[in-house]
């Protein structure tokens, strides 16, 4: 008895872990894709904006966090230059 218990909470243990794994995996999936999808957008407006824009600047978008990217974004509204853009006063 005792030890059908045991393995019955073992059990739902293990599917708790499995459904609180799966649901991290989405959330943290859904924030990739986020992101993602800003830095795409981020890099058609500037080819809109500048047309060609360097290589430097298409790694920097790559590798930015979510608050860079959103910083930026708006920057582009009032910016002459790419290094108006991308300059560190954040």
């Amino acid at each position: 008895m005792l030890a059908e218990t045991v393995r019955e909470w073992t059990q739902q243990w293990e599917e708790k872990g499995l459904l609180q794994g799966l649901h991290q995996g989405r959330q943290e999936g859904r924030q990739e894709g986020r992101q993602e999808g800003e830095a795409a957008m981020l890099l058609r407006q500037l080819h809109r904006r500048f047309g060609m824009v360097p290589d430097w600047v298409g790694e920097k978008v790559s590798q930015a966090d979510s608050q860079a990217l959103e910083a930026w974004s708006l920057r582009i509204l009032d910016a002459q230059s790419l290094d108006e853009i991308f300059a560190t006063r954040m």
